[in-house]
């Protein structure tokens, strides 16, 4: 009998076990390859310049209709790229469509997608577009994006040191929270009322750290100021700020009720049984910066209308990794699994019956 995997990342031990041994020739150009918690690699062109590249899934979900749903494939890939803090410049898309999805659909997903990619900027430079068999959504292909800047401007989340202050943007299950908002927004509506629901569908535009990364490095980076910037996607803000610990090889001190969670979200989180801490919060954006830098990161995201806490600090490795719950001092260990998808999966089928 096959045994069936988590959907989502594979774990961590499976990427170490099977992928990171073997990643082709060797290049003196790649400055950052792959690893956990790493979202772009970085590869020296020459000249104090470098290029930082991001793959991810085009994520395509119909419910949010053609339009929003390429407009937010597009952001999970430039969030990814954004955390490079490196300007975003360049998108391959590659299509696999199946084979019943019509031209007119077509042609609403890419007129959107390319409507976003203008409004971040970014050109799109090459690609693949075809129907197979065994394709669907909200799969539909994959997509990498391109940012070129100064090797001394890049970051990663390996930069974190100790002493530095973890800002946290929006709050936690920003995504879940708006996916169910807009996805299934009569039952919502039944069960939290129509303000809620309402709410909850209007955060589907924060699902974007792009703006949250511009602000925030105008301050600077890495001894200037921002050190690390990581986004909350899949197992949330604990899974990205343990993402940041692991690969700076440094502790973490957190305080649970200094992060910022929306009514909204926790009424939803709390309706479905969803740890708000632990679930997929594309939007969500996890910065350190020195400690000298911090109010002037806040005073740059509050200027553009973007909320933000700082909810602890870096520590020593042999710190370990911890959270303050209701005054107690806990271990903090990386999620399992996010509990999104399945509570999503599972209210979508109460609906379909």
């Amino acid at each position: 009998m096959v045994e069936d995997k988590p959907v989502g990342k594979i774990a961590q031990d499976t990427f170490e076990r099977l992928i990171r041994p073997r990643l082709g020739a060797p290049s003196a150009d790649v400055l950052v390859g792959p690893g956990t918690g790493l979202d772009t690699g970085i590869v020296s062109l020459g000249a104090g310049q470098v290029v930082a590249v991001t793959t991810d899934p085009f994520y395509v979900l119909p419910a949010f209709g053609w339009d929003r749903a390429a407009w937010f494939a597009v952001q999970i890939i430039a969030s990814d790229a954004a955390t490079s803090a490196l300007p975003l410049r360049y998108l391959t898309v590659d299509l696999n469509l199946p084979p019943e999805m019509p031209d007119d659909i077509l042609a609403e997903i890419w007129e959107a997608t390319s409507a976003a990619c203008c409004q971040l900027g970014v050109a799109v430079v090459t690609g693949h577009t075809g129907r197979y068999q065994g394709c669907s959504t909200p799969i539909l292909g994959g997509a990498t994006m391109i940012c070129i800047g100064a090797e001394s401007a890049y970051l990663t989340p390996a930069m974190a040191c100790p002493g530095d202050a973890i800002v946290v943007t929006k709050g936690a299950a920003i995504e879940t929270t708006a996916t169910f908002g807009v996805a299934l927004p009569d039952m919502l509506t039944a069960r939290l009322g129509a303000p809620t629901a309402q709410a909850a569908a209007g955060l589907f535009e924060r699902m974007t750290v792009v703006p949250d990364v511009r602000a925030a490095i105008a301050v600077g980076v890495r001894e200037h100021g921002v050190t690390t910037l990581h986004d909350a996607t899949e197992r949330g803000v604990w899974g990205g700020l343990v993402e940041i610990a692991e690969a700076s090889g440094v502790g973490l001190l957190v305080d649970q009720d200094a992060v910022i969670v929306e009514p909204a979200a926790r009424a939803v989180c709390d309706l479905f049984g969803i740890d708000p801490y632990t679930a997929s919060s594309e939007g969500t954006l996890l910065l350190t910066c020195r400690p000298k830098s911090t109010v002037s990161v806040l005073e740059r995201l509050s200027a553009a209308g973007i909320a933000a806490s700082v909810v602890g600090e870096i520590v020593p490795a042999d710190s370990g990794l911890h959270v303050v719950r209701n005054g107690r001092e806990e271990t903090l260990t990386a999620p399992t699994s996010d509990p999104f998808w399945p509570a999503f999966e599972a209210a979508a089928g109460e609906i379909r019956g």
